[in-house]
């Protein structure tokens, strides 16, 4: 079975990233991970990465003087290493629109609630504000405009009496594990799925 070349850009610990690299190891699984790259040298998920025989690169975003140049060089490495389709786990940074629009329908993104509700950052922290009773995940594909891309897959947990940020962050995280390896997979057979 022929797989897929992924590439997926972390800035921490990287346990979607974990998740993904787990998925491909199964014969069947459509993927490979050819090349992770961080832009932070201490991201523990480059530790976890390397220890399983994978391809890492640092390409610290201060070494360049824009956002853009930040970017070229990360496409250039990733097609460098063959890399199909980007996968965003955990990266913090925002993507230049020339990035977006080179990776076009090839660059996919975790976001931790139940999109469009709760764009941008500490999402559980606003669910609980908002007192709803239901958050979540969501993958999508990637466009210029932060977190408003095609939605791929959702998946939903319930807002527990009691819940900190800290509690509904784990309960969500264990859902991102599982849609994340899911919606890639999905993604890349209906791609290659004849017409």
């Amino acid at each position: 079975m022929s797989k897929l070349p992924i590439g997926i850009l972390i800035s921490g610990r990287g346990s979607n990233m974990q998740a993904l690299v787990n998925a491909c190891a199964a014969d069947d699984y459509p993927a490979r991970v050819a090349l992770v790259i961080s832009n932070k040298a201490d991201a523990a998920g480059l530790v976890w990465a390397q220890a399983k025989g994978i391809a890492t690169a640092v390409i610290a975003h201060g070494d360049f003087p824009t956002r853009e140049t930040f970017d070229a060089a990360m496409t250039e490495r990733l097609e460098q290493a063959g890399v199909k389709l980007v996968c965003l786990a955990g990266f913090m940074r925002l993507l230049t629109p020339g990035f977006v629009e080179h990776w076009q329908n090839r660059l996919i993104n975790i976001h931790p609630s139940l999109l469009p509700a709760f764009k941008g950052l500490h999402t559980h922290e606003a669910a609980l504000k908002a007192g709803v009773k239901e958050h979540g995940c969501t993958v999508h594909l990637v466009t210029a405009e932060l977190d408003s891309g095609p939605i791929l897959a959702q998946a939903s947990v319930p807002v527990l009496e009691g819940d900190t940020p800290e509690t509904l962050a784990a309960r969500v995280l264990e859902q991102e594990h599982r849609i994340y390896p899911e919606a890639l997979k999905t993604l890349i057979e209906t791609a290659n799925r004849p017409v």
